[in-house]
């Protein structure tokens, strides 16, 4: 495993295990899996509503000594329904609960927008809180490093805008910012940007979530590109290899400085997502690997489930 260095004095891991649109029992099988290959990175959310299975399963690696709360580096989220200073205390404290933790490696606003909640469980039913004020969020973000709950704080689904004014604004600094980058969203302006503050940035979608996007009925914004492990450029790189199009990706995301975080139910994968250190990419392939970048045209994730989303004055795309 490679590990980035932050500037709270832990360490994260290269490589995590996400979990967006798992939940109960086959999360359960499915993280016991990955802790079995070697996985020690955990990426959740409120939002995705499985943080008591993560922390059941946790607990009892811990307490079974097969694993230290130490070595384990667990991320999560303050959803964008609690996107108000007032309410950042009671989201941590909840997650804290259900994840059977003290503190949380690192804690995220989830997204740069702030929703109203109202008692609605879906995101199409809530409604926009336009009043979203970002620093006095970050000043309670802050809060939760000096008490403890949170040993560092970033940023996901933010601009570049929008993290320099946190930067200019902060007493601590977001250590991470994860956003949406993958084969055909590569966000070069992104990554030099984080590169230049010292700020990680962590890949999410980075294998194309396929499963998701058909769940969802969303394609790429050009509809002309092809899936993502199955493109040309890719799968001929891997073959040379002898590695399979994901590690080859997950490997792409990781040589420019990224951690990935992976998400999957099928033993597999799990276990081939997780074997991306044995082998480099030449410069020539990263180089035709980033010649995939669609831009724009190729962002999956733009929130549109959420009503009027764009007209939010803190949307981010």
């Amino acid at each position: 495993m490679e590990f980035y260095k932050l500037q709270s004095g832990g360490k994260m891991p290269a490589v995590g295990f996400g979990t967006f649109l798992a939940t109960g029992v086959e999360l359960e099988k499915s993280l016991n899996i990955a802790l079995e290959t070697g996985y020690r990175c955990f990426d959740t959310a409120v939002g995705y509503n499985n943080e008591s299975v993560i922390g059941k399963v946790l607990n009892e690696w811990i307490s079974a000594g097969k694993a230290t709360r130490e070595e384990l580096f667990v991320i999560t989220k303050l959803p964008s329904y609690g996107n108000r200073p007032e309410d950042v205390d009671k989201y941590i404290k909840q997650s804290l609960q259900d994840l059977q933790l003290d503190y949380i490696d690192m804690y995220l606003i989830h997204l740069s927008i702030g929703l109203f909640k109202n008692g609605k469980s879906e995101y199409s039913e809530m409604e926009l809180d336009k009043s979203t004020d970002h620093l006095k969020i970050w000043k309670k973000m802050e809060e939760q490093v000096v008490n403890g709950r949170a040993k560092s704080i970033g940023l996901s689904n933010f601009n570049i805008k929008q993290t320099q004014k946190i930067l200019d604004n902060c007493k601590i600094r977001p250590e991470s910012l994860q956003n949406e980058n993958h084969l055909y969203l590569q966000s070069p302006e992104v990554v030099e940007f984080c590169r230049l503050n010292d700020i990680v940035l962590i890949s999410y979608s980075s294998l194309g979530m396929k499963s998701f996007r058909e769940l969802a009925t969303l394609s790429w914004n050009n509809k002309q590109l092809p899936e993502m492990l199955e493109n040309e450029v890719l799968v001929k790189i891997a073959k040379k290899y002898g590695k399979t199009p994901a590690q080859v990706l997950l490997r792409f995301i990781n040589q420019k400085g990224m951690s990935v975080i992976p998400k999957s139910t099928t033993p597999k994968r799990i276990v081939e997502n997780f074997q991306i250190f044995d082998f480099k990419l030449n410069s020539a392939d990263m180089d035709a690997l980033r010649s995939q970048d669609n831009g724009e045209g190729g962002r999956i994730v733009r929130f549109t489930m959420i009503k009027n989303i764009e007209d939010h004055p803190e949307y981010p795309f």
